[in-house]
């Protein structure tokens, strides 16, 4: 439970390089996620292409962190599946995956939405050329943190209600 009461959004990189032995273990942990009938809809984009991390800076305006970052995840999901209004739950589940398999592994990222946005998934979708039927869902910038944010406690206890 470490990396959940851990983990925080990171926009700041150092310049070292992720190890590939990393990046397959954040997959592993990404397609180990829950998803609705067991339907697995997820498909990863991975660049560490300065052009093409600059590009998906530019799809948002909360994404310029990615130009500098020394890799970038992409996760989006397909539609050819029994349950596609399903898909960007099973989306989200992997994401968070990643997100704690990136804190677990001492490296940091920020969860920058691209769906539902009509406007970030065009870009996206123009950027990386994804065939059709492959919708983007979200960009993790990943590298080495230049600092660790402390994460803040969110709990509370007026969000809780316990029924009879």
């Amino acid at each position: 439970m470490n990396s959940i009461f851990h983990r925080t959004s990171i926009r700041e990189f150092t310049d070292q390089k992720v190890e590939k032995e990393k990046v397959e273990l954040i997959l592993k942990a990404a397609m180990a996620a829950p998803s609705s009938s067991n339907q697995q809809p997820w498909e990863f984009y991975i660049t560490e292409n300065k052009s093409t991390l600059l590009e998906l800076s530019q799809c948002s305006p909360y994404a310029g962190c990615a130009k500098k970052a020394p890799m970038a995840f992409v996760i989006c999901y397909r539609e050819d599946v029994p349950y596609v209004e399903c898909a960007p739950l099973d989306a989200a589940a992997a994401t968070e995956n990643m997100l704690l398999a990136i804190d677990s592994l001492g490296l940091a990222s920020v969860w920058l939405s691209v769906a539902p946005f009509n406007e970030r998934v065009d870009q996206v979708i123009k950027v990386l050329s994804l065939p059709n039927g492959i919708h983007p869902f979200a960009i993790l910038p990943c590298g080495y943190p230049i600092k660790i944010i402390p994460q803040k406690n969110r709990y509370n206890p007026n969000k809780i209600h316990f029924l009879e």
